[in-house]
């Protein structure tokens, strides 16, 4: 038997190893990961594409939850009514595990447009660090549930009100005692707002670098001078329609805004010479974006002195600015590598050696819009086709093109594939099967393809694969309507080599179609929209 002394004692290495086991188990009980700063934690989660992944690791510790709610509630995203009914009854609850409606920092309810209302609005008011929120044709949304969001919002950096018809100089009075370090505005066919208003805003939100203004047609002069004065730092002016502005304001604007990047004065139809060849003879480095449509006083006076003052432009809108000839085309071959986009539709005195010389000095052209201009011939277009980065042409109603046009584009002496996305051949009637039939097959990104008017291919097997016409179209509209985008360009594609593989010719073909299938348009995006809305102007 052994002694109790014997008994008591232990084995030394039996104790290490009691203790190591003891240290690993602490290990796994609170994981390294747990003590990074908030800091890194945000920095590791933001590169999680996937909200799963986020609500995954709420659930790890209150380390990971606490950065994983605010990743996930910072810019919470919308896209059904209930699911806004569920933020809103979340946001208002009395003690909730976290303050969520402090971490909403972003809100964008534009999905919403058909089912969002005052009420609806709000229970939004609960948040109080958004800093940006976006309304976009919310218009059943007035003053009543606005306001009281803009005033819990002192930090708001970014607001956009566009299309909302009823909010009124109430709205904008609070923006401009609550909101002063708002950087963007855009308060598009916002028409009740008044320069009473307006000229408060500017002088408050001294911090504006984005303001937007299109159809607020109330707004006078005095406003647009408000802004200069008080917002030095506007990067981006969009006056769209805002026709009571006259020189003198586009005068100011140029003296006193000197960083400014875009500015679109389209349908400014006051606007003449004096608001440009007025302008200090000082280079205007930073400006970028210049939109004149339908500014249609103005001539080649104007276009060479913007030119001159701006020499680093890369767009350029002068559609229907009917005045300027040649010689404006001349002013802008300066332009020459800077040039990106450029618009002239509808400018119909211009011919084919001014168009010639503007591709041959101008070589960085993607876009170019020559709609309207029916002097021009083949010649103009095989000079396009030398572009090695055009990505979209506009061509609707050059009457006199023809398909050596088309096979001009197609076998280029470009070092590179046919870059084509979008082509606009509306009304140019000369054309026919075959020539677009090389076109589609060469131009393999091309995804819009508009050919209304062109009677050869008002034929049902071609037609079948457009897109339906615009609703408000009258019936001569509808008949004539061929515009083809999407995957239904790939159809009229296949369809067309199948007759060409099959039957030698292009010809119809009543057996290859299928009268059951029913018309495919695939998605209409905002750009297809804005071509539309182009084509029904020049029709």
């Amino acid at each position: 038997m052994a002694s109790p002394k014997a008994q008591t004692t232990r084995d030394p290495t039996r104790k290490d190893t009691e203790d190591e086991e003891l240290k690993q188990f602490e290990d796994m009980a609170v994981s390294r990961t747990a003590y990074l700063p908030p800091e890194l934690l945000f920095a590791i989660f933001g590169r999680l594409t996937s909200p799963q992944d986020l609500q995954s690791c709420v659930f790890v510790c209150k380390s990971w939850a606490r950065c994983a709610v605010e990743l996930l509630w910072i810019r919470p995203y919308i896209s059904k009514f209930k699911s806004l009914e569920s933020l809103a009854k979340t946001i208002q609850m009395e003690r909730p595990s976290f303050p969520y409606a402090s971490l909403i920092k972003r809100l964008n309810l534009t999905t919403l447009v058909e089912t969002l209302n005052d009420g609806t609005v709000l229970a939004l008011s609960a948040c109080n660090r958004l800093e940006r929120l976006t309304l976009t044709n919310c218009s059943h949304v007035t003053d009543t549930s606005i306001m009281p969001v803009l005033e819990n919002n002192p930090r708001l950096l970014a607001l956009d009100l566009s299309g909302l018809v009823d909010v009124t100089d109430l709205s904008m009075a609070v923006i401009s005692n609550t909101c002063k370090k708002l950087q963007g505005l855009n308060i598009t066919n916002c028409k009740k707002t008044t320069d009473a208003s307006m000229v408060a805003v500017a002088a408050n939100c001294t911090h504006l670098k984005r303001l937007k203004l299109n159809e607020c047609d109330q707004i006078t002069n005095e406003s647009i001078m408000a802004f200069t004065k008080y917002c030095p730092n506007l990067l981006e002016l969009d006056l769209h329609k805002v026709n009571k502005i006259t020189n003198q304001a586009v005068l100011d604007i140029f003296w006193k805004l000197s960083h400014l990047r875009e500015l679109r004065l389209g349908h400014c139809d006051l606007l003449t010479d004096a608001a440009f060849t007025g302008i200090p003879p000082r280079p205007y480095e930073s400006l970028r974006i210049l939109d004149l449509t339908n500014c249609d006083k103005l001539t080649d006076d104007s276009v060479e002195h913007i030119v001159e003052m701006a020499p680093r432009l890369r767009n350029l809108v002068l559609a229907k600015c009917r005045l300027i000839t040649d010689r404006a085309v001349g002013a802008i071959i300066k332009l020459t590598k800077n040039l990106h986009y450029l618009h002239l539709g509808h400018c119909t005195q211009l011919t084919d050696s001014a168009i010639i010389n503007l591709i041959r000095a101008c070589n960085r052209i993607r876009y170019i819009d020559l709609a309207c201009c029916q002097r021009l011939t083949d010649r103009s277009i095989t000079q396009l086709a030398t572009l090695p980065k055009l990505r979209r042409i506009g061509l609707v109603k050059c009457s006199n093109i023809t398909d050596r046009s088309l096979m001009a584009l197609v076998h280029s002496n470009r070092s590179h594939p046919c870059a084509l996305e979008r082509v606009h051949l509306s009304y140019c009637t000369n054309l026919t099967v075959t020539g677009i039939h090389e076109l589609i097959n060469s131009c393999t990104k091309l995804t819009h393809l508009s050919l209304t008017g062109v009677v050869c291919f008002l034929r049902k097997d071609l037609t079948r694969f457009c897109r339906p016409p615009p609703a408000e179209f009258n019936e001569h509209q509808r008949a004539v309507f061929c515009v083809f985008s999407g995957p239904g360009v790939i159809k009229l594609r296949n369809h067309l080599n199948h007759l060409s593989h099959t039957n030698g010719t292009l010809a119809p073909d009543q057996a290859y179609y299928d009268d059951r299938e029913e018309q495919d348009t695939g998605l209409v995006d905002e750009e297809d929209e804005e071509d539309e809305e182009e084509e029904i102007q020049e029709e």
